[in-house]
């Protein structure tokens, strides 16, 4: 390092000049200077090492200025290319697909879409899982391209607007209660059956009840017993032959003994009454039940 002395003399004085008695030293110099350089040097890796991480970043995200990676930025909104995966909750006003694509919602567990009002407060939910589609809401409703509605739910009815309701099961439709319909009908070249296990089948209508085969018969089968009651009317069986094959035929006997059978009379207006069996015919033409 430089060293100098400094001596202050007056004007018209002269004196020697003094030994080097004070030696100032200026600078930086021993382990301080090595510290300092060695600083600087690490500054500047640091330096280094940061602008090539930020340039790596920048690359790896595809930073553009338009967006970052496969979103991009528009007048419309946020485009993603390609698929994307979420971590978070996304909340978003409307998300739709392109044009000439579906859009497909993946999760390990399920998908979940929440809507809720001003408040906060979840007022319909949409939770596809694993297993199970479940809907809370007031109402779901899923119309056609048109508008119409299709199917619609709510805490009172369910309502099925197609013209068609088609079941293809083989095991067909399970009822727990009444089911209320202006036609029911099978399959062509199939059979139609109405079959109440362990209870009764009760057909109800204000007007009239029609059962039609085009093609076959119609049988009905009981455990019990068949009622076939019209309160206002009459009971119309209208065939070219009509066959009671498993009545009880009695055994002839001597006058009076009826044994506990009776004989089917039809009045000549179609009225059918039951007359105590006898040896012959007890039906009478003009009988009292028939007036």
């Amino acid at each position: 390092m430089v060293r100098e002395q400094y001596t202050t003399t007056t004007p018209g004085t002269s004196l020697e000049r003094p030994k080097n008695e004070y030696v100032y030293n200026i600078g930086i110099y021993g382990w301080r200077k090595r510290c300092l350089y060695l600083f600087v040097l690490l500054l500047l890796i640091i330096l280094v090492v940061n602008f090539s991480l930020t340039i790596w970043i920048l690359k790896v995200m595809w930073f553009s200025p338009t967006g970052m990676g496969h979103l991009r930025v528009t007048k419309e909104g946020l485009r993603l290319e390609g698929e994307s995966e979420f971590l978070f909750p996304l909340y978003a006003k409307e998300i739709h697909s392109r044009v000439d694509s579906s859009l497909l919602l993946q999760s390990t567990h399920n998908v979940t879409v929440n809507a809720r009002n001003s408040n906060g407060e979840v007022t319909g939910r949409l939770n596809v899982g694993p297993k199970m589609v479940e809907f809370h809401g007031q109402q779901f409703q899923i119309n056609s391209k048109d508008g119409k509605p299709l199917f619609t739910v709510d805490e009172n009815e369910v309502v099925i607007g197609t013209d068609k309701l088609r079941v293809t099961g083989p095991e067909g439709a399970l009822f727990e209660h009444s089911v209320e319909t202006p036609l029911v009908k099978a399959e062509a070249f199939k059979q139609l059956r109405l079959e109440s296990p362990t209870r009764s089948l009760s057909m109800d209508a204000p007007r009239g009840i029609n059962i039609k085969a085009q093609a076959g018969n119609i049988e009905a089968l009981s455990q019990m017993d068949i009622k076939l009651h019209s309160s206002d009317g009459v009971l119309l069986l209208d065939a070219e032959t009509v066959r009671l094959p498993k009545l009880p035929e009695g055994a002839r006997g001597g006058s009076g003994i009826s044994q506990g059978l009776y004989e089917i009379c039809v009045c000549p207006d179609g009225k059918l009454y039951l007359s105590v069996a006898g040896v012959g015919s007890t039906c009478q033409e003009y009988s009292r039940v028939c007036q």
